[in-house]
């Protein structure tokens, strides 16, 4: 017996056992990597070890680390979860040499079973049906020879490997030649041993297995089998209990062969037959036996009412009467479930790993749901990417897919790329329904969701929205939103979208985007060359853009600092109190906090209905672009004589300011004449007469930073402790989003009424010399 559990795992599975261990009045222990320091499982449990740094060869796959937080909590037990050291014998060794319960098989059954030759030969002397194939193979010769033995087409394995890795099919002599060796590096160094084998390949092949139990005395009991043929890359995607369209004499066969098989060894513990299922033969074959919990698992206690994990815990707590009353074929079987796994990938790159900020993650009720993703984790590519595991139940097969639709139509993460969208096709796909599909059935089924790849990110290029996160100033957290509101605003009106939707901000070299379904767009700011596809387009107009087109926009020419690219529809992005924009040095908002890069993809949304049609700015709308600038400003909220001699704010609007390459989003670094003060310093608030106590900031200030005046930007400071003389006004603010370094200032002092008719007319560029 023993009161307190070590899980040696990370991720859903880790918030799986700790929930289950937890409800059987068990103190738990939890571990993590750096990556994972503030991962739900880690809150879970009562208490939490730290092994290392991310990667799982420094932190999880560390058995001394796992051994040293088992003996340093006072845990009883170690559950090794799914992955990492779960099918390790040499782990489980080590746990039971130090007097702990290892919550899974014996060492000597994951040995038997953790080499797929091993396990092949254990399965052919308890009669379980087999796919014709080879031993161990020698060399490529042994392979050839085993292939023409065997018959063409054939499947090369790694022995050691395991969920779909180290496997390759080959149709002919030459691509065994070619996949020999690749194979056989890859399981030298995914598994430390290069042993592999051939099978006959199933070309519309399914993948059936049947969940076992055994209580380590030589009972078994089968607990229903599941269809797991829906994969990508050999990696299950979709699974579901009962498997479908099995022929009642071949499922009988396959759970009582799954429970000999794991009889013949004593087996202990929750494990899992692997069989490939010739649909067109009506035959099965053994492929593996996974001797740990499945990822899968959660299918099979529905419709079973089983708690895997629970019961793997009493066992290894010295509970022997688990099976006692339940029959070989274990509880009865009612309705049907399925399970589909959501991954942090992008199955338009072939499945390529996303990681990144999540910056939103909205989870369905009404199903089961198996998760560890929340709003504001970091997502690291060192690990599996599995985010969720969705599961609905019916009363049949019709009714555990449609509901899982649903579901997955209520499931929403933003912030990296997910697999939803394929998730959603493929619970609508007649050929999934029908029962009709195979192992390679998922390859063609595509995510419909209209995406735009972000071939090139450019230098600085965010989403923003007008007028930004607005309400919030007085706590520190900044507007955000264009710099340049003026050229953004007008380029939604111009694609027919309200003056707020979000569009994109590009400082200098703007990016290069791929649209996936047509498109209509506009690309404004300062004047820069812009093609579609390579032709030269526009600006200020609304481009419309052919599926597949690639939108390039390059680096302001002349004047100018930065270029918008506006959307009809906008895009479809989380509000982070109340705004999309970006805040890059708070890292959030906009698309995971950040801006974008190379590889992003983005999801335009879709125009309101009765949107206006799309129309291009008028050319006396559009604002003027120059090296020298002039700007309007209102004297305060530190004018002289209180802060600058009045001959010191005359310099302020005399002098030609130039714009320091020290400029950003927060601010625009001026060069120019040192000021005038009035006051020698500045009293209680500091030394240097600039200094004065807390005040207030408006995005348009001029900061004087001591002697150096700054124009504080969007994501400036709201509160600080320096002297602002003057103040962008409102309908001017837009040209410090265009001030370029090199490029000169004058500021041009003007009454409230003329402020209010710049802001009436924003184009409006005339003014006055003085105020």
């Amino acid at each position: 017996m023993f009161d307190t559990l070590l899980v040696a795992n990370r991720g859903e599975i880790a918030c799986r056992i700790i929930r289950s261990a937890s409800a059987l009045g068990l103190r738990t222990v939890a571990v993590y990597s750096d990556a994972d320091r503030a991962a739900p499982h880690v809150r879970m449990a009562d208490t939490a070890v730290r092994l290392g740094p991310a990667p799982a060869a420094e932190s999880y796959l560390r058995a001394d680390l796992v051994l040293a937080g088992a003996r340093d909590t006072g845990a009883g037990a170690i559950h090794p979860g799914y992955g990492f050291l779960s099918e390790n014998a040499a782990f489980a060794t080590d746990v039971e040499a130090a007097g702990l319960a290892f919550v899974g098989p014996t060492p000597r059954q994951l040995e038997v079973f953790g080499s797929k030759h091993t396990a092949r030969a254990a399965a052919e002397a308890a009669g379980v049906p087999l796919l014709a194939g080879t031993g161990l193979l020698a060399d490529l010769d042994d392979a050839l020879r085993g292939a023409e033995e065997v018959g063409y087409p054939v499947m090369l394995k790694a022995t050691g490997g395991g969920g779909g890795i180290g496997m390759r099919a080959c149709a002919g002599p030459d691509e065994l030649r070619e996949a020999y060796a690749q194979v056989t590096r890859l399981a030298r160094g995914n598994f430390g041993d290069g042993g592999v084998f051939l099978e006959r390949f199933v070309s519309r092949a399914r993948h059936v297995e049947v969940q076992v139990f055994g209580d380590g005395t030589g009972r078994v009991v089968s607990l229903g089998d599941r269809d797991c043929s829906l994969q990508r890359r050999h990696q299950k995607v979709l699974e579901e209990a009962p498997a479908p369209g099995l022929p009642p004499a071949l499922r009988e066969e396959l759970h009582r062969s799954a429970r000999e098989l794991c009889a013949s060894v004593g087996y202990r513990s929750a494990g899992t037959v692997e069989f490939v299922y010739d649909a067109e033969r009506e035959e099965a074959a053994f492929l593996e036996v996974n001797t740990r919990l499945q990822v899968e698992h959660p299918v099979t206690e529905e419709i079973t009412g089983v708690d895997l994990v629970g019961w793997m815990l009493c066992l290894a707590r010295g509970e022997k009467d688990i099976l006692d009353g339940i029959g070989p074929d274990g509880p009865p079987v009612r309705g049907h479930a399925v399970e589909a796994r959501v991954y942090a990938e992008d199955p338009g790159q072939d499945h390529r790993p996303s990681a990144g900020l999540l910056t939103r993650v909205q989870l369905p009720d009404g199903v089961r749901v198996d998760g560890w993703a929340e709003t504001g984790q970091e997502i690291s590519t060192a690990y599996d990417p599995m985010l969720a595991k969705v599961i609905a139940t019916g009363r049949d097969r019709d009714e555990a897919f449609a509901r899982l639709a649903e579901a997955l139509e209520r499931t929403r993460i933003d912030g990296v790329e997910t697999n939803l969208g394929l998730l959603r096709a493929a619970c609508r796909t007649d050929e999934i329904l029908a029962a009709r599909h195979t192992t390679s059935t998922l390859a063609s089924v595509t995510d419909p969701r209209p995406r735009i790849d972000v071939v090139r990110g450019g230098t600085l290029t965010t989403v923003q929205d007008w007028p930004g996160r607005t309400g919030y100033w007085e706590v520190g957290i900044p507007p955000g939103g264009p710099m340049d509101d003026l050229s953004f605003r007008l380029g939604n009106t111009a694609v027919g979208n309200p003056e707020g939707a979000p569009g994109l901000e590009c400082t200098l070299e703007g990016p290069a985007l791929r649209f996936s379904r047509p498109a209509v767009v506009c690309v404004t700011g300062a004047p820069a060359r812009v093609t579609v596809d390579g032709t030269p387009a526009s600006q200020w107009e609304p481009l419309d853009l052919p599926a597949g087109a690639l939108l390039e926009v390059g680096t302001p020419e002349g004047s100018g600092m930065r270029t918008y690219v506006l959307i009809r529809g906008g895009l479809d992005l989380p509000s982070y109190l109340g705004s999309t924009a970006t805040f890059t040095l708070g890292g959030f908002g906009g698309h995971a906090g950040r801006a974008l890069r190379t590889g992003d993809v983005l999801r335009p949304a879709e125009p309101a209905s009765g949107s206006p049609a799309p129309t291009a700015v008028p050319p006396t709308e559009r604002p003027h672009f120059t090296a020298h600038w002039r700007i309007a400003v209102s004297e305060g909220p530190h004018p002289a004589p209180d802060f600058l001699t009045p001959r010191g704010l005359k310099t302020m609007y005399s002098a030609e300011w130039k714009v320091s390459a020290q400029s950003a989003r927060t601010g625009v670094r001026l060069v120019g004449p040192r000021p005038e003060w009035a006051r020698p310093d500045g009293g209680e608030a500091g030394l240097h007469p600039s200094n004065v106590h807390d005040t207030a900031y408006s995005v348009g200030a001029v900061n004087l930073t001591g002697d150096t005046p700054a124009i504080l930007g969007p994501d400036g400071p709201s509160l600080g402790g320096f002297a602002c003389p003057v103040t962008v006004v409102a309908a001017e603010r837009w040209k410090a989003g265009q001030l370029r370094p090199g490029d000169t200032v004058r500021f041009v002092p003007v009454t409230e009424a003329r402020a209010d008719d710049l802001r009436r007319s924003p184009a409006l560029l005339t003014l006055p010399t003085e105020g």
